[in-house]
């Protein structure tokens, strides 16, 4: 068993923690290092799996952003396991949220859509184009959905 130790740091045989500024506070005995590094919190690889598609990225295109490999998001994705600490600092920035909604400690604000995420990243690359191009992309689209408004009616 631990020896308690005062709020100041002094152990409870020591004088100074008999004085009555110095509170006694009981120790709790270390967790083992095997049981820390299996406890995880409980829907990592959910959660990171719908960022990731909320975001319109593909494992492969998120372990590139990251510095890993597609094998490696996968994993994570499906396994129980978290990433260390450095590359889950890499997954929030990537992913555009803060370790905490990462890990589950705060529940996740964005709810695009993955199919609307797709969309945007594709219109993100129409705005690559020169502007002549882009003027074309934009009536070929105002086009389908006029087409399609009539169509439906």
């Amino acid at each position: 068993m631990l020896r308690p130790y005062c709020t100041r740091g002094h152990r409870s045989d020591s004088p100074m923690a008999h004085r009555p500024s110095h509170r006694l506070v009981p120790l709790r005995p270390p967790e083992p290092i095997e049981a820390m590094k299996t406890r995880t919190l409980e829907g990592f690889g959910k959660r990171l799996a719908e960022l990731r598609q909320q975001r319109g990225l593909t494992p492969a295109e998120l372990g590139t952003a990251v510095g890993v490999s597609q094998r490696v998001i996968a994993y994570y994705e499906t396994e129980s396991e978290q990433p260390p600490g450095a590359l889950l600092a890499d997954l929030a920035k990537t992913l555009r949220v803060s370790a905490d909604v990462l890990l589950g400690l705060k529940p996740v604000k964005d709810g695009t859509s993955p199919k609307t995420a797709r969309l945007l990243k594709r219109l993100k690359k129409v705005e690559e184009l020169p502007s002549a191009d882009q003027r074309a992309v934009l009536k070929l689209v105002d086009a389908l959905v006029t087409t399609r408004r009539r169509s439906s009616r």
